[in-house]
């Protein structure tokens, strides 16, 4: 049923109807605001066509998509000590808020201009202390963003350009050593991906995943890139 933050049903100045789905499968339950449907749209000021957003791809960050409970699901149990942890193209969020119940270094990014705002809804929901958040626009400079040792996505690459566009940012935001973990639903983009990365130093591997935590059929990769300094 469609709710507003306050829950008592979707205030006409909002511009778009949401719902509150209840998470399970994560190490423990969460809840979390989402987009009612792909029909959402509300871009009164245009921010969002100014970053690159159309109306098409608008809803996109504020669904929960399988992929990115495949993500979530993985850093529940991944080593997290001593890891500063950025998650690109984040959407709702679902893993980095994984991460932060664990206690994880995690800075959320996105370019979608309402991405803070369903996260900051999300940590309320969930009685989760604030969380780092920063805009990450890969086509553009991020000077607030730095360097990170762990750097995490899920269903990145369903346009032709983000491939170069992708591994470009995360190789900008990669720490001398690094680890690159991109959960993806074998999309077509994903090779030309993984050439980009191995070109620019970062080695690969990838294992295949099956099932959702809850048991749901998925198909797709979790895909693990690396990179390290060369020995003296």
């Amino acid at each position: 049923m469609p709710q507003s933050p306050a829950g008592n049903g979707p205030p006409p100045s909002l511009g778009y109807e949401v719902k509150i789905e209840s998470i399970l499968g994560n190490g423990a339950s969460m809840q979390l605001r989402s987009l009612l449907d792909r029909q959402q749209f509300h871009d009164p000021l245009g921010e969002a066509e100014r970053a690159g957003i159309s109306s098409a791809t608008w809803p996109l960050f504020g669904l929960l998509w399988p992929s990115g409970r495949v993500l979530a699901h993985a850093m529940q149990s991944f080593e997290l000590d001593g890891k500063r942890i950025l998650e690109v193209g984040c959407g709702l969020a679902l893993a980095s808020l994984v991460i932060h119940r664990r206690g994880g270094d995690i800075t959320a990014s996105d370019c979608h201009p309402l991405g803070a705002v369903f996260l900051k809804e999300n940590l309320r929901l969930n009685l989760l202390p604030a969380m780092k958040y920063e805009t990450g626009n890969w086509a553009r400079s991020n000077p607030a963003l730095g360097l990170f040792d762990l750097i995490i996505g899920s269903d990145l690459l369903y346009d032709r350009d983000q491939p170069q566009a992708l591994s470009q940012f995360i190789d900008l935001h990669s720490a001398a050593t690094v680890e690159v973990l991109i959960v993806d639903p074998d999309r077509g983009n994903q090779p030309r991906f993984n050439r980009n990365m191995a070109v620019l130093g970062y080695s690969h591997a990838e294992s295949r995943v099956r099932h959702l935590p809850d048991g749901t059929a998925y198909k797709g990769r979790l895909h693990s890139y690396r990179r390290q300094p060369a020995e003296a």
